[in-house]
């Protein structure tokens, strides 16, 4: 979580700003009543709205607005200038919106005022929605549903509340974020909201004939519209030892915890697997002080979706923190307080986390008939091959274009997913073309992603990591299809509106630009 600015700009209630110093994509940063505001012109004119993000507090006037939206410069939210409202992920509530007013020559502005709206009609009305899975994508769905009108029966049916799930491998586990960050909305939001949040109970099967979701306990809902967001599961590491009690996995909040109250009796930890939950484990332990040994089969971590030159860098950065490396290796059993590796090495471990990727859970959608293939596949409004079935967030397999589908494990597209498929489900008929973005965090250093990571062949590096300062463009095929940076979020910003209606042209000049 960011440390908050204290406002600065001039006092739009009192001393106004002049007219001409009012953009129209750069926002200035102003202040009403003490509060941080934002000030910036529209086609619709001038718009005030607040200035830091609803998701961690980024100050938004480091971001860029256009065609009447605010994008948040750390984490890519998006805001609609005229209300405030949150319309694309990962924030979820508004920013406060003022009345503005013009007087020779000056804005002013005051307020806050009430913009809430709520859409009452939306084109189609299904007679329910059920939504398995509780996680990024099925709760965007549920509270997307309700901002636009929905009023029928919602059930969200899930292992545990929602919650901040990248947190748990972040601020969390590095003890920097408190337990009451962790749940996404308040204990009473769902009755609050008419959502009947159902948890601790699995869901057995799907019966596309009747339209209704079994649950393990004998219950069952109907619904007119379901949403499959089940999300995925830890990939289970097949080696002796591996069922001990200190051997981990990270998912669930409950899992979390585990962690964090084992490392009281906690001298050494091994971290297996060298993905960005591995290295964002290991940071966060570091954190605490607990020494860390990573173990993965990769030569560099990170270089097949960042390049040697990236992942060269957060390896030497995880290694100044002091984690130990045995790259190029794989663990071949876990016995006591040990590790045992391919070459003999034993590695001392009171505490061993596994992530080595995840597996989507697709057996709802097999057993249902639906079609799958490393996921369910669904079209490019994200429904299933049942019409009244749509999927989202990890599980979904979808169309990139005419000759390629991916699935995509990142929390804000899963997000931006439940929120499509709710909009289609009430008739709103949107395709899904949203670039994927996320973002990683390795001690004081964020590295945002944006694009298709996977299957490049030429990566374009302009600044110097080093330096905390770089952006990396990743080509295939003479085309860019992601641009990873760091500290450059007005870059990334844009390299994800260029991404999102393929403007080469836009991308190329950003590759091209001076560092």
């Amino acid at each position: 979580m960011g440390e908050q600015k204290k406002p600065v700009g001039p006092d739009l209630a009192n001393d106004g700003i002049p007219a001409e110093d009012v953009g129209t994509e750069t926002p200035a940063a102003a202040q009403v009543d003490g509060k941080a505001v934002i000030v910036v012109r529209t086609d619709d004119g001038v718009r005030v709205v607040g200035g830091r993000c609803t998701h961690y507090g980024a100050p938004l006037e480091d971001g860029f607005c256009e065609r009447g939206k605010l994008h948040c410069p750390w984490h890519h939210a998006v805001f609609d200038l005229a209300t405030g409202a949150a319309i694309g992920a990962p924030a979820l509530n508004p920013v406060p919106a003022y009345q503005v007013s013009e007087r020779d020559g000056r804005i002013y502005a005051t307020g806050p005022v009430d913009t809430s709206t709520r859409e009452q009609s939306p084109p189609t009305k299904p007679a329910s929605v059920v939504i398995v899975g509780s996680g990024a994508a099925g709760a965007a769905a549920a509270e997307t549903l309700r901002r636009l009108g929905y009023t029928n029966r919602i059930v969200l049916i899930g292992e545990e509340p929602p919650i901040d799930r990248p947190n748990l491998s972040k601020d969390y586990l590095a003890g920097t974020a408190p337990e009451e960050w962790m749940p996404l909305r308040s204990a009473g939001f769902y009755n609050e909201q008419g959502i009947e949040l159902i948890t601790g109970q699995r869901v057995t099967r799907i019966d596309r004939n009747s339209k209704t979701v079994h649950l393990e306990d004998g219950s069952w809902h109907d619904y007119g519209a379901l949403l499959l967001a089940p999300g995925a599961e830890p990939r289970v590491l097949g080696i002796p030892g591996a069922d001990q009690g200190h051997v981990h996995y990270l998912r669930t909040l409950e899992e979390s915890r585990s962690i964090i109250s084992a490392l009281e009796h906690t001298s050494s930890a091994v971290v297996i697997g060298a993905g960005f939950i591995g290295l964002e484990v290991a940071a966060s332990l570091r954190q605490r002080d607990i020494p860390v040994t990573v173990v993965a089969p990769e030569s560099i971590p990170l270089a097949a979706l960042l390049g040697d030159e990236l992942g060269g860098f957060v390896r030497d950065l995880h290694q100044d923190h002091g984690v130990v490396f045995h790259l190029g290796r794989t663990v071949t059993g876990i016995q006591g307080d040990q590790v045992s590796l391919d070459d003999g090495t034993l590695v001392a471990a009171d505490m061993v986390v596994i992530g080595v990727g995840v597996t989507p859970r697709t057996e709802l959608a097999v057993q249902a008939g639906l079609t799958v293939d490393d996921g369910i596949v669904v079209d490019d409004r994200l429904r299933t091959s049942d019409p009244d079935i749509w999927a989202a967030g990890d599980v979904a397999r979808y169309l990139i274009d005419e000759a390629e589908t991916v699935r995509v494990e990142h929390w804000v597209l899963a997000q931006r997913q439940g929120q499509t498929a709710a909009h289609n489900m009430l008739g709103h008929d949107i395709v899904f073309n949203d670039p994927p973005f996320f973002w990683s965090q390795h001690y004081d250093v964020p590295i945002n992603v944006t694009g298709h990571s996977q299957d490049w062949d030429e990566a374009i590096v302009r600044g110097d990591p080093y330096q905390h300062d770089v952006l990396v463009a990743y080509r295939r095929n003479g085309r860019i299809r992601s641009v990873a940076s760091i500290y450059r979020d007005l870059d990334s910003l844009r390299a994800e509106r260029a991404l999102a209606t393929d403007d080469q042209g836009a991308l190329d000049d950003l590759v091209a630009a001076p560092d």
